[in-house]
């Protein structure tokens, strides 16, 4: 469980009641929120952002939230991510086929399973994580005619907060947790 760099040896107690919840809430003793110990405010910031996520309550519902998550971690290939993001996919209805369209091994159009909703959220989610960043206009127009605008502010910042995670894990070396062995880069 090494990244690029070692986590310090003295973590302040704010952070150690951080990185205990996190403990708790994954079941897992990671290595990111250690690493970020090192500047604590990023520490602090990142926790904040992890803990406002949408999680489909009141929000768009889980299963298309899952598979913006997924189809964002593959998109900018983050181990890490993958790992923790495709865990349990098969809980919110996700199916192997599915889930081998998400990782680029089937074409995603011939998944008749992906609702429409689905599949424009999907190519939304690999238009905002791919580098230089482009957006058709004919997809935002298809976008705007199925989801409301809170429901894209929803989408865009879901596949951000991956993209902050996967640039931020990846840059500092942090390889998967071991959440889950059926996702592969």
């Amino acid at each position: 469980m090494n990244g690029f760099i070692n986590p310090p040896i003295k973590i302040p107690f704010y952070l150690k009641i951080g990185i205990w919840i996190t403990k708790l809430v994954t079941g897992k003793d990671l290595l990111p929120p250690k690493l970020l110990a090192w500047y604590p405010k990023t520490a602090i910031g990142s926790g904040i952002l992890e803990s406002l996520v949408a999680n489909g309550k009141k929000d768009l519902d889980k299963r298309i939230l899952k598979l913006v998550r997924v189809q964002a971690s593959f998109t900018v290939s983050c181990p890490f991510c993958v790992d923790m993001n495709s865990f349990e996919f098969n809980k919110v209805g996700i199916t192997e086929e599915e889930m081998a369209a998400l990782q680029g091994r089937t074409d995603p159009s011939k998944v008749t399973t992906f609702s429409d909703r689905e599949k424009l959220a999907l190519e939304y989610a690999k238009c905002a994580s791919k580098s230089p960043l482009s957006f058709p206009a004919p997809l935002i127009e298809q976008l705007k005619k199925h989801f409301s605008e809170r429901e894209i502010v929803i989408l865009a910042s879901t596949t951000a907060q991956v993209n902050y995670w996967a640039r931020l894990l990846q840059a500092l070396g942090v390889p998967p947790a071991g959440f889950s062995d059926n996702c592969t880069l």
